[in-house]
């Protein structure tokens, strides 16, 4: 019984020291702290409904109904609002084309780690880019947003067709950058709830542009009368005013 007994103990023993002996690997540890990635996309709708070029017909505010056959606008100096200061985005540039998927979402990237609250933009472009000469990329005159080096940049163009309309056609275009009738127009929009901005995990910021309230206030359009703006002046100024409120966040988060 004794032997039986010391054998047992031997085992033990053994187990012990194997147990004692195997290496471990120490614990995973993540540090979420850093910079991140925020993705802003952008979603064009007619009211409630999502917009559709060229085939659905949309009534204004006034009753008229209308089509839209183009809608593009310039989104600029982009900035998150931190709990304690904000992050700007460089080279804040950015030209949203309802035609072109690719253009309706752009990613913020190495943004610090911290708590947002909401984002600030500009619709159009800053008077400083609108004299410095030929740009490239979002700003390249090519893309068809620029009239001439005295007007600048058009921050804002829509397109489309009417029944209202004397000619059958309407045609919103934007611009004039500097003076009393300028065409920049900067909106803050709060989240819905704050976001962490961290190395691990994207957040999305949905932005929703609302045709609708081109037309509405604080001025409102009857395409009979208004149904063309294509020079910089007091018209294209009042249409900003409009599309200073196209803006607002639907969804903020991972």
């Amino acid at each position: 019984m004794k032997k039986y007994l010391d054998v047992a103990c031997v085992a033990l023993m053994c187990g012990f020291v194997f147990t004692g002996c195997t290496k471990k690997d120490p614990p995973e540890t993540t540090d979420p702290t850093g910079n991140g990635s925020v993705k802003i996309e952008f979603t064009n709708k007619v009211g409630s409904s999502k917009l559709s070029m060229n085939d659905t017909w949309y009534v204004n505010d006034h009753g008229d109904s209308f089509k839209v056959s183009k809608f593009n606008y310039y989104i600029s100096n982009v900035k998150l609002i931190k709990t304690a200061g904000t992050y700007t985005e460089n080279e804040s540039y950015h030209l949203i084309q309802q035609e072109k998927a690719s253009s309706l979402a752009f990613d913020l990237a190495d943004v610090p780690y911290g708590k947002y609250t909401g984002i600030t933009m500009t619709i159009g472009v800053d008077s400083l880019r609108n004299v410095s000469g030929a740009q490239t990329g979002a700003l390249d005159p090519a893309n068809g947003m620029f009239w001439t080096w005295s007007t600048g940049y058009i921050m804002l163009k829509l397109e489309g067709t009417s029944p209202k309309s004397p000619s059958g056609s309407i045609s919103f275009h934007a611009g004039g950058y500097a003076g009393a009738n300028a065409t920049q127009r900067t909106v803050t929009l709060s989240f819905p709830a704050e976001i962490t901005v961290a190395k691990d995990g994207v957040n999305h910021v949905h932005v929703e542009a609302d045709v609708l309230k081109l037309f509405k206030s604080p001025n409102q359009y009857d395409f009979a009368n208004t149904y063309n703006i294509s020079t910089a002046g007091a018209a294209a100024k009042g249409f900003a005013d409009n599309y200073a409120n196209m803006l607002s966040v639907t969804y903020a988060g991972l």
